[in-house]
């Protein structure tokens, strides 16, 4: 017996959020946004006849007013956002215990032990939707299915305030005429290199050769393929299940753009400060470092290297940072936005012992240098953030603070 799916995912949560708040902006284009003082000037969230005009999340502020010079821009309340998030995730509990949230406006429902109780997908689908309306005033697409995927691509499928169900009877029929880029999971990237290979839609893609989607994507082509044909069967998590930290990132959009090795080891180093003590936080080390770099034309890179030793020293990730920097960025080219993620996370305990070993008398410096930043992290929880720092950050221009915000990457 399959499953019973549903992908719940609210629709332009930000900003229907502010217009509880902003009734009068209702019929107004109206646009979430950041600090344009800060360079953080990017549309988070828009309403409907925002949409209408092009305007798109992500785009610049610019950009979106010059599609519509009489959008009106609100800043974002994140704590209103999550009050709202766990509202509407109780709701979803009336109906399941196996809600998994995928973001802080999504979340997956498996409902197959509930139909007794509500009816069929379609309908809890429908219930949850005028549910969530009614209480809180917000409206949502729900996307019901057999599997995580294609009830997520049924919630993308028609917007806003919309059930779509798609079933083994007709996801051809629906999904595999789309644009591969419309396939969870295939980026920009993944397109581009099928489409150089004549696999335009998501049905070309199932319908390819399993080898030949292997040769031009390896895993990550397995893994499509799959999905294209709706293979996928990951199970829905429970709520109350703690999940696992796979990586530990921070990201910063500089006050300025950083030109020059001295400009970019100063904003490696603050924020391989603040990973790696979020690390030791939590007890854990990374096998990997991973850095993004944009430029001020939004051109972005992403690499990533493992490290010599699982580590949680911030002395230890800024270098590997540093070194994968040097190997793929020119130091004369502006960099924007820089962030620094330890990846392939482990319990600090599992490897403590080998590792010591496997370091010989590299281990004596490394108990050291890991001393002296347990002690900052001890200094910076009895004072605050600011309390100790790199003499190389104080009073420095290209907007590093303490405060910053961590972007912690959970999945």
């Amino acid at each position: 017996m399959d499953r019973i799916i549903l992908h719940c995912d609210m629709n332009g949560f930000y900003a229907s959020v502010e217009l509880i708040s902003h009734p009068q902006l209702k019929n107004r284009p109206m646009a979430v946004c950041g600090d344009p003082s800060s360079r953080h000037g990017i549309i988070l969230a828009k309403n409907e006849p925002a949409k209408a005009y092009g305007v798109v999340t992500a785009e610049t502020i610019w950009q979106a007013k010059r599609k519509c010079p009489d959008l009106v821009l609100v800043p974002p309340h994140h704590d209103q956002y999550k009050w709202y998030s766990d509202q509407i995730n109780q709701i979803y509990h009336r109906f399941t215990d196996l809600v998994e949230p995928f973001s802080i406006d999504e979340s997956w429902l498996d409902v197959t032990a509930s139909t007794n109780l509500f009816g069929d997908g379609k309908e809890i689908a429908d219930c949850i939707r005028a549910t969530v309306r009614e209480e809180l005033g917000l409206t949502l697409s729900v996307g019901v299915s057999y599997n995580k995927i294609f009830a997520k691509m049924g919630s993308e499928y028609k917007k806003p305030d919309a059930t779509t169900v798609i079933s083994r009877e007709n996801f051809k029929q629906i999904l595999w005429p789309l644009p591969i880029n419309q396939l969870f999971f295939a980026g920009k990237v993944t397109a581009e290199k099928l489409k150089a290979k004549r696999i335009y839609t998501i049905g070309d893609l199932a319908m390819a050769d399993r080898t030949k989607i292997h040769f031009i994507l390896g895993k990550l082509g397995d893994q499509l393929h799959d999905y294209a044909n709706g293979l996928e069967n990951s199970e829905v998590a429970r709520f109350s299940e703690k999940q696992k930290l796979k990586s530990v990132g921070n990201s910063i959009t500089f006050r300025r753009n950083l030109v020059g090795k001295k400009d970019i080891k100063k904003a490696v180093t603050a924020l391989s400060d603040t990973v790696s003590s979020r690390l030791r936080c939590d007890r854990l080390k990374c096998q990997g470092v991973k850095i993004d770099i944009k430029d001020p034309d939004f051109k972005t890179i992403s690499r990533q290297k493992q490290v010599y030793a699982a580590t949680n020293l911030g002395e230890e990730i800024a270098k590997t940072a540093m070194e994968l920097i040097e190997k793929n960025w020119s130091f004369i080219s502006p960099i924007r936005l820089l962030s620094v993620t330890a990846i392939r996370l482990e319990d600090e305990t599992e490897t403590e012992e080998e590792q010591l070993s496997f370091l010989g008398q590299n281990s004596e410096a490394r108990m050291k240098q890991e001393d002296i930043e347990r002690t900052m992290d001890a200094i910076r929880k009895k004072y605050g953030g600011k309390a100790i720092t790199f003499g190389g950050l104080v009073r420095n221009d290209i907007g590093i603070h303490y405060e910053e915000e961590k972007k912690d990457e959970l999945k």
